[in-house]
């Protein structure tokens, strides 16, 4: 498998919220980095939103 680039994202969060994060990371042996992609994943899946490979994307993040 090839290596693909990551993006970071920052954002606040309540305390409490990340503690529960934390805990389901836990319960399934993720790292909680992997566990938000797990869940935006999972949304996006139900709702019919495309997640494009990073393959497809150029430089700008825009489909080629």
């Amino acid at each position: 498998m090839a290596n693909s680039k990551t993006a970071t994202l920052t954002f606040r969060i309540n305390p409490s919220l990340k503690e529960a994060l934390r805990v389901a990371a836990h319960a399934e042996h993720r790292s909680i980095a992997n566990m938000i992609e797990v869940l935006i994943r999972g949304y996006c899946e139900q709702r019919g939103i495309a997640i494009p490979d990073s393959e497809t994307e150029n430089k700008s993040g825009e489909r080629s």
